[in-house]
């Protein structure tokens, strides 16, 4: 169904489920996918149940996850700039289909660790939130990490070069390129549907990070789990700019301010999730925050690693740039100019 009829009948569904505003006291939020887990449930969605409170402005939300109002989170970009919510969080991977750019600070071997995703998102924001407010009519808020993507499999691995005939399922283009260059076969899956793929044999392997593949009940029916990072699941907040425009200079900082320091915390919070995480799905202590498996841990070799390492200039850049050129001339030329020198690539 093309989104010319799609969006009209999600505002009617919505007309129904949100309540209408007179004013400008409330704001309409589309939050992550309550599927994904610890994040959205007790960082994002009290941030914005308490929106007025952390933020010091007399404007509360309405706040409602993807999942629940049956948005598809790669429909982001589409739903933000038509103005049916006010905050959209923006999945990165899953939105670059609609704006190949945004994929730009997470292709595979980029940001494979916190320390430098850090770098490269904060030397990415500026350029992000130029084509964020000239294309899709947002003004971007904040980005954050879900963490390191992992792999999970039912079948035995030793290593990377075992994925090589395997179904493994992925979430974007670049990630999708690496698996073929490994000799494995792509599958992609939406996130919500992954465990029960995995369950049915539809794929043999998964790729996302420790903690949402454990609430959502992953290692349930998988037995082998690697943690080497590929990508590092960049999630972004963007306000609709004509709201943002319609507000003062001293909201839209107190506003600014607000969403950094949440920001900041969810940083912390991601990489405190992500090392419980890995030791929850191997039965390892302290596992304080998901809950307890016994997976089998496959050892992270040099080879391994050095593989994602040249994936970056090998497959992923090239990949990546190629399409994004098309859609945006000044695409790769950015990227070499603010990422390039953080990670060493000409």
């Amino acid at each position: 169904m093309k989104l010319k009829f799609v969006l009209p009948l999600l505002a009617a569904t919505l007309a129904l489920v949100l309540p209408a505003h007179a004013d400008n006291a409330k704001l309409r939020v589309a939050g992550n996918l309550v599927a994904t887990g610890l994040i959205q449930q007790t960082k994002e969605q009290p941030f914005f149940e308490n929106f007025a409170k952390n933020t010091g402005l007399p404007i509360d939300a309405d706040y409602k996850p993807m999942d629940v109002l049956g948005v598809k989170d790669a429909d982001g970009l589409r739903v933000l700039k038509s103005g049916l919510f006010d905050v959209v969080t923006l999945r990165l991977a899953q939105v670059s289909r609609d704006e190949p750019f945004f994929l730009g600070p997470d292709i595979v071997g980029l940001s494979t660790d916190y320390e430098v995703a850090r770098k490269v998102v904060d030397a990415y924001r500026d350029a992000f939130d130029k084509r964020l407010q000239e294309r899709h009519g947002g003004k971007l808020l904040g980005i954050y990490p879900f963490g390191p993507q992992v792999v999970f499999c039912k079948v035995q691995i030793n290593g990377l070069a075992d994925l090589k005939g395997r179904k493994v399922r992925v979430y974007d283009q670049s990630l999708a390129k690496f698996i073929e260059k490994l000799g494995g076969i792509p599958v992609t899956i939406p996130f919500g549907e992954t465990q029960q793929a995995l369950e049915r044999g539809v794929t043999d392997c998964a790729i996302t990070g420790p903690s949402s593949a454990n609430s959502a009940g992953w290692p349930e029916v998988t037995t082998h789990f690697m943690p080497i990072g590929f990508q590092i699941a960049l999630n972004a907040y963007a306000i609709n700019l004509s709201k943002w425009n319609a507000m003062t200079p001293d909201q839209q900082a107190k506003l600014t301010a607000a969403f950094r320091k949440f920001e900041t915390e969810v940083w912390a919070y991601s990489k405190e999730l992500f090392d419980d995480a890995s030791r929850c799905n191997v039965g390892k202590e302290p596992c304080k925050t998901v809950k307890k498996f016994a997976m089998k841990d496959v050892p992270v070799k040099a080879a391994d690693e050095q593989m994602v390492r040249e994936a970056l200039a090998t497959v992923s850049f090239p990949t990546w740039s190629e399409l994004c050129d098309k859609s945006y001339e000044k695409c790769s030329a950015t990227w070499k100019q603010v990422v390039g020198p953080v990670v060493g690539l000409k």
